[in-house]
C-alpha cells in the first residue's frame, strides 16, 4: 500500500501540471479580460489606458511567458494576487474556505444520515410502500433542478412562513449557534439533495447483492440473529462499494456548492468563483480550479486507500 500511495503521488505531478495548462489556455481563451471592468465603469478609457493596465498586470506578455510564470511562483506556494482586490490570492481562498467547508460538512453528513438507513431498510423490505416510495424520492431527487429546489425552499420558508432565513452565513449581531444551524438548514439541504437520492440507491442496490450471498445463508442457518445477520455480516460487504463512492463524491460537493452558495449568498470558495469570473480575475479564478483539481484526485486517491482497507481481496502492491 506503501508504494501505491507513493506511485500515486509522483503521478500527481505531471498530472497537475497537464490540469495546470488546460485550465491557464481556457481561461485565456475566454472572451474580454480584465480591462474590460475598467469599461464597465462608464469612464472614458482611452486605448493608451487599456494598454497601460495591461501591462501593469502582466498581460501583455506571450502566452508562454506567463503561463512559466505563474507556475514558477505556484510551485513556491505563491498564486499571486487578484486583479480587483490587490490581495493575495491563497489568503482569498483560506478566508473563504471555512464557509464552504462547513457547508461541505453539514451536507455530507446529512446525506450520509439519510441516504444510507432509507438504502438498508429499503432493501430489507423490497417492494413495500416504503421502498416503492422511497425510490420515487430518489428518482425526483436526480432529475429536480437544484437552484429551482434552492428557490423553492427560500419561497416557502423565508418568504412564506418566515421561519428560516433566506441568505448569508450568519445575522448581523447574532453568532450564535442557533443563528448558524437556521442559516445552513436550506443550504445543506439542496447541496445534499442529489447525494442523498443517488447513495440511497447505490445502498438498496448494494445490499440486495448480498442478501443471497453465501455468508449470509450460513449465518442464517447457524441461528443467528435476524439482526445480527444483517448489521454484522450483510451491512460490512455491503458498505463496501458505498463507502468507495461516497468518498469519491466528496470531491463533487465543491462543484455543487457553486450553485448552492449562490442561491443563498454564502461566503464560501463557490460564490467567490462566480464572482471571479464576473471580474475575469485570471489568477483567482487559477487559484480556485487548481485547489478544486487537488481535491478530485486527492480525494479519488482516499477512496482507493479506503476500498483497499474495507476489502481485504483488494491490492495495489
Amino acid at each position: 500500500m506503501g508504494r501505491y500511495i507513493l506511485r500515486r503521488m509522483l503521478q500527481m505531478i505531471p498530472l497537475f501540471i497537464g490540469i495546470s495548462i488546460v485550465i491557464f489556455l481556457v481561461i485565456q481563451a475566454a472572451p474580454g479580460g480584465p480591462e474590460t471592468m475598467l469599461l464597465a465603469t462608464g469612464r472614458f478609457v482611452n486605448p493608451e489606458m487599456l494598454a497601460a493596465y495591461r501591462t501593469r498586470l502582466g498581460l501583455d506578455q506571450p502566452l508562454v511567458v506567463q503561463y512559466f510564470r505563474w507556475l514558477a511562483a505556484a510551485l513556491q506556494g505563491d498564486l499571486g494576487y487578484s486583479f480587483k482586490s490587490a490581495q493575495p490570492v491563497l489568503q482569498i481562498i483560506l478566508e473563504r474556505l471555512p464557509a464552504t467547508v462547513q457547508l461541505m460538512g453539514a451536507a455530507y453528513l446529512f446525506a450520509a444520515v439519510v441516504a444510507l438507513p432509507l438504502g438498508v431498510y429499503s432493501a430489507i423490505h423490497k417492494y413495500s410502500v416504503t421502498d416503492v416510495f422511497g425510490t420515487g424520492l430518489s428518482f425526483l431527487g436526480i432529475a429536480m433542478p437544484v437552484f429551482w429546489f434552492g428557490l423553492m425552499l427560500q419561497l416557502v420558508f423565508s418568504v412564506q412562513l418566515g421561519w428560516l432565513p433566506s441568505s448569508g452565513r450568519v445575522t448581523v449581531g447574532d453568532t450564535g449557534f442557533v443563528d448558524q444551524l437556521k442559516h445552513i438548514i436550506m443550504p445543506a439541504l439542496v447541496l445534499s439533495l442529489l447525494y442523498i437520492a443517488g447513495w440511497s440507491r447505490y445502498m438498496r442496490t448494494s445490499f440486495l447483492g448480498v442478501l443471497n450471498a453465501d455468508y449470509v445463508r450460513t449465518a442464517k442457518a447457524k441461528g443467528l440473529r435476524n439482526r445480527s445477520v444483517m448489521l454484522l455480516h450483510a451491512l460490512k460487504n455491503a458498505a463496501i462499494p458505498v463507502v468507495t463512492i461516497m468518498a469519491l463524491d466528496i470531491a463533487g460537493l465543491f462543484s455543487g456548492a457553486v450553485i448552492t452558495e449562490t442561491i443563498f449568498s454564502w461566503p464560501g470558495i463557490g460564490r467567490l468563483f462566480i464572482q471571479s469570473m464576473y471580474d475575469r480575475d485570471y489568477p483567482l479564478l487559477m487559484g480556485i480550479i487548481m485547489m478544486g483539481s487537488v481535491m478530485v484526485v486527492v480525494f479519488n486517491l482516499l477512496a482507493d486507500i479506503v476500498n483497499a482497507l474495507l476489502d481485504p481481496r483488494v491490492s495495489y502492491d
